[in-house]
């Protein structure tokens, strides 16, 4: 990978605190308060309508909250000294002059924001668009524009980057790219805070997720404790005698379910107390394997009340 700068920047924490927009009688966001930190990838969740893109918005000024605060560093945007080499951003990849080429783009950023023109073509390069470089954004398509975005957000070598929906567009080598990036990032000691609708992307690439509905804080941990946290455990078992081992189950006070395939889910105890149950009446057993929920899952079942829009199944 292609280093920002030899001596990255010291990411500095992103802080909402009470954080709460109204639109008229919307309620956007709901006394928000979460914390990004420095040296970790943080996933932004919740479903369409949620108050994500509009918390972003009010992190870097284009919205003014109706109460709270959201800071970086302790600061408001507009207090920062120089914010083009404290934070970037990536909030819509198409806001581009479709006339403009990729690199005037860049040039024109890195010109209003005092940064030396040699860091158009390190972006560039960092983003895999060295040879589109002279191509009017106008003729790129979505995965394109958002490599650009990309970089545009790392012109000033931030040390915070807030990216909504960076993998919008990004074809699979894309996507593993943009997991790799921030990664690195922020094992460099850069804070990233990035939303995504992916959740099996979001899987392996956050450490902490903040997870929002309607405007309100519903979790905040680390990816980990969020999925661990918020799932039953089961254990789907085969043996060669399920009904033996129904029967013991039973007896041991054991909740499971007998599957299509005669395998038995069961719940509530672990794969260790299992096997001693089938041991003490001599049932042998070919399968035990952990069952967790996926992210997605867990997502979808804690954010079912507030999803703002829905389809029903046919």
């Amino acid at each position: 990978m292609t280093k920002l700068g030899s001596h990255p920047p010291e990411g500095v924490e992103v802080q909402a605190r009470g954080l709460t927009k109204r639109y008229g009688a919307k309620l956007a966001v709901d006394n928000l308060s979460f914390t990004a930190r420095p040296g970790v990838v943080t996933g932004f969740l919740g479903p369409n309508g949620a108050g994500k893109s509009t918390t972003m918005r009010m992190l870097f000024g284009l919205s003014r909250p109706t109460a709270g605060t959201i800071t970086i560093g302790g600061r408001r945007i507009g207090e920062l000294h120089d914010a083009a080499r404290t934070v970037g951003a990536l909030l819509d990849a198409r806001s581009v002059h479709p006339h403009r080429t990729a690199a005037d783009h860049l040039l024109a950023f890195a010109h209003a924001a005092g940064l030396d023109r040699s860091r158009v073509g390190e972006v560039l390069d960092l983003v895999g668009l060295t040879s589109a470089g002279a191509r009017r954004a106008g003729e790129f398509s979505l995965g394109m524009q958002q490599r650009l975005g990309i970089a545009t957000a790392l012109l000033g070598d931030p040390g915070v980057l807030v990216l909504d929906e960076p993998l919008n567009g990004l074809d699979p080598e894309g996507i593993r790219w943009m997991r790799t990036l921030m990664r690195d990032l922020a094992h460099e000691g850069r804070t990233i805070l990035f939303s995504s609708h992916l959740m099996s992307e979001l899987e392996l690439t956050a450490d902490d997720v903040i997870v929002v509905g309607q405007g309100r804080l519903i979790a905040e941990s680390s990816l980990q404790e969020f999925v661990e946290g918020n799932t039953s455990q089961a254990v789907t078992v085969r043996a060669a005698s399920p009904d033996a081992l129904a029967r013991a189950l039973g007896e041991a006070g054991v909740i499971f379910a007998v599957q299509p395939d005669s395998s038995l889910l069961v719940s509530g105890t672990d794969a260790w107390d299992i096997g001693k149950i089938a041991a003490a009446d001599d049932i042998a057993l070919g399968e035990l394997t952990p069952v967790r929920e996926s992210l997605e899952d867990v997502f979808l079942r804690l954010t079912h009340d507030a999803t703002e829009y829905g389809g029903h199944p046919s």
